[in-house]
């Protein structure tokens, strides 16, 4: 009989935290896989909502071949008015189907794995891009929730750790909340600053909000790094200022991203320079005179690859949840 198993979102938590460098190694490779032809990743699909322009639910569809064989959907919400009633901004499950018979052999709260492969893949370009390390600079995040904790946890496990940190958000609490957390988890100088143009001037800038229009209009400077994660901070002309990496040229311009406003002002995508697989392999040289901007649509095969990960470790160790009639039909008639 097929097998179905629920795995909670404990359990998740429970298993990407004590695997952060394993899954920098599956979003590295995954990436790999995908620009080698070993993916399939179709467009992501929006469900929006009449009278309520600021929240969606998106549906994230993926096929990894290579050695991990599965196929799977991402269903996420967004919704920013829930933080006002105390309660995450984002909520998501994962289904996971079987390649050989398509039977879908799991669910998986998925919020804690988009939050983590997210974060992967900015600590993956943090490292990447600037191969000369972190010593004798600063790191600045701008917006401090759930995403950007992640991307802390994960920029000091993939060794991207500075002298020190600043850290800005329009709202005090979280930001110093923040703070706190990189101070303790990682013992680095860090402080919260009110003013977002000061912060705007450290070497690396991780952008992590729930910003819908962009709002820098300065471009950046020669030797800073942009992680531009939250992807519509950025008026058009500071993305045509920069070099620009992408996770996948085709996703990234789409859906008004910061990325897609500058194609539509400039009339071409010869802005972009290239993909994080393009300079994984090697293929990109990067202009050390010109600030360099990644922009992460987010693909739902990382989504996948990470979630097949946290399926197997929850087999070994017992801890998903296994529904043994969930299929109704069980033969063929």
């Amino acid at each position: 009989m097929q097998r179905f198993d629920i795995i909670t979102g404990g359990t998740a938590r429970d298993i990407l935290e004590s695997n952060r460098e394993k899954v920098l190694d599956i979003v590295r490779n995954t990436y790999l896989h995908h620009s080698a032809g070993e993916a399939v990743n179709p467009d992501s699909h929006f469900l929006r909502f009449p009278g309520n322009s600021d929240s969606r639910i998106i549906a994230l569809p993926a096929h990894l071949g290579a050695n991990v064989r599965f196929a799977g959907l991402k269903w996420i919400a967004s919704f920013p008015e829930n933080t006002k009633s105390g309660i995450p901004r984002a909520s998501a499950v994962l289904i996971l189907n079987d390649y050989e018979t398509g039977y879908p052999v799991a669910c998986i709260e998925a919020a804690t794995i988009s939050s983590a492969r997210t974060a992967a893949s900015a600590a993956l370009a943090a490292r990447a891009l600037r191969p000369g390390g972190y010593g004798g600079t600063r790191i600045a995040v701008v917006g401090a929730g759930v995403i950007a904790r992640n991307i802390a946890n994960y920029l000091h496990t993939a060794g991207c750790t500075p002298d020190s940190y600043v850290v800005h958000d329009l709202d005090e609490f979280s930001g110093n909340a923040l703070a706190d957390h990189i101070d303790q988890t990682q013992g680095v100088p860090v402080d919260f600053t009110a003013d977002r143009a000061a912060a705007l001037e450290a070497e690396t800038i991780v952008f992590a909000t729930t910003a819908l229009q962009p709002y820098v209009a300065k471009p950046f400077e020669a030797g800073q790094l942009v992680l531009n994660i939250s992807l519509r901070d950025l008026e058009p002309r500071v993305i045509l200022a920069a070099q620009n990496i992408l996770d996948d040229v085709g996703h990234c311009l789409k859906a008004s991203t910061s990325p897609h406003l500058a194609e539509q002002a400039s009339g071409s995508r010869d802005f972009v320079t290239g993909t994080l697989a393009d300079v994984l392999n090697n293929l990109v040289t990067l202009d050390p005179g010109r600030p360099v901007v990644f922009s992460p649509f987010g693909l739902g095969v990382l989504d996948l690859a990470v979630g097949v990960f946290i399926l197997h470790e929850a087999h070994e160790s017992e801890s998903s949840l296994r529904i043994p009639d969930f299929f109704g039909e069980t033969e063929r008639w």
